[in-house]
């Protein structure tokens, strides 16, 4: 008989870093709630204010950074929690009064959560990263590190980076990083294996320095273990992932379409065109007609209205797909994201969605600046700072440590922890600030009192 994942085994409010800790509480907050508060009120959820998501950071026109993204995905990823609670509750009444009914919160949380880790510049600063080890003067590293360590460092991935970020005890913090229920950040993990383990995809869940907490959190929750040995582990995902990673898909395509017409990259028929291509003749029509009925004149006000019916019919889809597919995900066999299992024409919308993004957005000369010059800062950063880090008792080195906040482990008597510290420090820059240090390193800007 094939085991299955069991949801009241699945949801535990059990936190990392104080499983023999039961503090008193002073409010009548859910455990879960309070993961929700704590990342809302960090500096690391504020910094996104100030990272890139896909354009430049606004000018005259603003568009999405990592921290709207966040909110919105963490909104819609809330609805998918409670329409999926909603549902299967009925269909498992045994779930009624348990913990279960709180993975709405459970996933908005996720959702909060799911970029924190990314660094500075989008995409392109994680690929400096990887880059840098690569291709960069960071080659000359391998032989000094272990294989583990090399195969993190080279598939560098901001999701790995989030999961770090939660569950590190860095220096002068206290055990368990954030402390955050074991659910919760089950729940963040979108590949959860070794970077051994990534294959020709090149993503992973969490650095080998973190393995033993997620062996620990997928244990207690039942994860199915699909892969185990001396190179590392590869579990199937918690569900709950499925939502997060569904909330994320919607939001990042569908808002890149509207950020994109505000842009004046795609005009406004090629806008409507695109977000209507999610309903038949009859639904399209009463969209049109709702429009004309309400007086909506303004375009971009329309725009606004075809995205939130977009997002809507993409919201219940993804339910549907996962209260179908339940059992499969329980099991640990479901292949693919949600999105992928929604009928033909909303998938078909999407891809197109997806299409005219690649070729009209993601191209875009805003675009391909941004990610040259931040890839240019990125990797002055990384030369610089993980020489420091290889050659601590250079003069020019000591300079760059001293830089370094508290919490990072530079000072450390191991190559590996100390090249982690640098890319601990780098990551949790803003684009702002990346670039301030960018300048600083190469002369360029001098600070003047």
């Amino acid at each position: 008989m094939q085991y299955s994942m069991q949801w009241q085994q699945l949801i535990s409010n059990k936190r990392l870093g104080q499983e023999v800790k039961h503090t008193m509480r002073k409010d009548d907050r859910s455990e879960f709630k309070r993961d929700s508060d704590r990342l809302i009120f960090s500096a690391p959820f504020r910094r996104l204010q100030n990272k890139t998501q896909v354009f430049p950071l606004p000018g005259s026109v603003f568009v999405h950074n990592r921290l709207t993204h966040s909110l919105e995905v963490a909104s819609l990823g809330k609805s998918l929690g409670d329409d999926v609670a909603h549902i299967l509750k009925q269909k498992h009444p045994e779930l009624i009064g348990t913990l279960f009914e709180e993975i709405g919160t459970i996933v908005q949380t996720a959702c909060y959560a799911h970029d924190m880790g990314n660094p500075p510049f989008g995409h392109s600063g994680e690929k400096a990263i990887q880059t840098f080890f690569t291709e960069g003067r960071g080659k000359t590293i391998q032989e000094k590190v272990s294989k583990r360590f090399w195969e993190d460092i080279t598939h560098f991935e901001g999701n790995a980076n989030a999961f770090r970020l939660l569950t590190h005890k860095f220096l002068g913090r206290r055990e368990g990083g954030f402390v955050m229920t074991y659910a919760t950040l089950a729940s963040i993990v979108k590949y959860p294996f070794s970077a051994t383990k990534a294959g020709k995809h090149g993503k992973f869940g969490f650095f080998s320095t973190e393995e033993t907490i997620y062996r620990r959190i997928a244990n207690e929750l039942g994860i199915i273990k699909k892969q185990d040995d001396q190179d590392g582990v590869a579990y199937a995902r918690h569900p709950l992932v499925y939502l997060m990673e569904a909330a994320d898909d919607i939001c990042y395509e569908i808002m890149d379409i509207e950020d994109a017409h505000k842009l004046k990259l795609l005009s406004f028929e090629e806008t409507k065109d695109l977000l209507l291509g999610f309903f038949d003749l009859q639904t399209k029509m009463d969209i049109l007609q709702r429009i004309k009925d309400e007086d909506l004149t303004d375009e971009n006000e329309q725009v606004v209205y075809f995205r939130a019916c977009a997002v809507g019919k993409l919201e219940s889809e993804c339910v549907k797909a996962f209260v179908d597919n339940e059992e499969d995900i329980l099991a640990g066999t479901f292949e693919g994201s949600l999105i992928k299992h929604i009928p033909e024409l909303s998938r078909k919308a999407y891809e197109a969605c997806s299409k005219v993004s690649v070729n009209k957005i993601y191209r875009s000369k805003a675009v391909l600046d941004v990610e040259l010059s931040g890839y240019k800062v990125m990797e002055t950063l990384m030369e610089s700072l993980i020489e420091a880090a290889v050659e601590p008792h250079h003069f020019h080195s000591q300079q760059l440590i001293r830089r370094f906040s508290s919490q990072y482990d530079i000072q450390s008597n191991d190559l590996e922890t100390r090249i982690m510290a640098v890319i601990d420090y780098i990551s949790g820059m803003t684009d702002i600030y990346a670039l301030d240090i960018y300048q600083k390193i190469n002369g360029i800007s001098l600070p003047i009192i």
